[in-house]
């Protein structure tokens, strides 16, 4: 998933991107609103966790723009700002959530997995696949109850294949969800976790097929 932090805060700001790029996700940011427009056009996000005092366009307006442009994706406010009125303010312009600082990241991840489940379509927090399951609130892997020891990218490719059951999951669609403007992530880095994945999954029932051409499909010998 990938995720457009917009908060002028330089140390919130890099936290915010180092915590949620160890949690897996791929992490740009922003500390203004006026280049926002110009982000989304550029990138497809999942999700934007979107400051409300910032320099240049101010956060509301911001959403406003993007709402009214019909811009869909997931916006979840994260301010000082606690009043009543702000919260309505927010939601009314377009919001899906709203947070206020200070908070704790533990929180913020969950809600940010919570926007991940409704992306993929999942109403519980864990997706079984086959002698696989993966606890998306853990960020653990399961293979018949036991613990497979997986790197957050590792991670990241299964939950991608995973949420396609008999689908074909694209290169592209991987360095896109997967890598960031400041990150050096490609095809081939993409091959290279796919290739440890395989090492990793040998013996537990479920393969990573190549699809010629196209990309990578899960396939598992318990599945429906």
């Amino acid at each position: 998933m990938r995720v457009l932090v917009i908060e002028d805060d330089s140390t919130l700001g890099h936290a915010l991107q180092e915590f949620l790029t160890d949690q897996g996700y791929a992490v740009d940011w922003l500390e203004d609103g006026d280049r926002v427009a110009g982000a989304v056009a550029a990138q497809a996000y999942d999700l934007l966790l979107l400051d409300l005092t910032l320099p240049g366009m101010g956060g509301l307006d911001v959403l406003r723009h993007l709402r009214a442009d019909g811009y869909q994706v997931p916006v979840l406010i994260l301010t000082a700002r606690d009043g009543l009125e702000d919260r309505v303010a927010g939601l009314d312009a377009g919001a899906d959530d709203y947070v206020t600082k200070p908070f704790e990241l533990a929180e913020l991840a969950a809600r940010v997995r919570a926007f991940a489940r409704r992306r993929a379509g999942q109403a519980q927090p864990v997706l079984e696949l086959g002698p696989l399951a993966f606890d998306t609130v853990g960020r653990q892997i399961r293979v018949a109850g036991k613990r497979l020891a997986l790197s957050a990218r590792e991670l990241s490719v299964l939950e991608m294949l995973m949420a396609r059951p008999g689908r074909v999951v694209t290169k592209q669609q991987i360095v896109n969800s997967l890598s960031a403007w400041d990150a050096d992530f490609s095809e081939n880095a993409v091959e290279v976790y796919v290739y440890r994945l395989r090492k990793r999954l040998e013996g537990t029932g479920a393969s990573i097929q190549t699809v010629r051409g196209f990309g990578y499909l899960l396939d598992t010998d318990c599945a429906e």
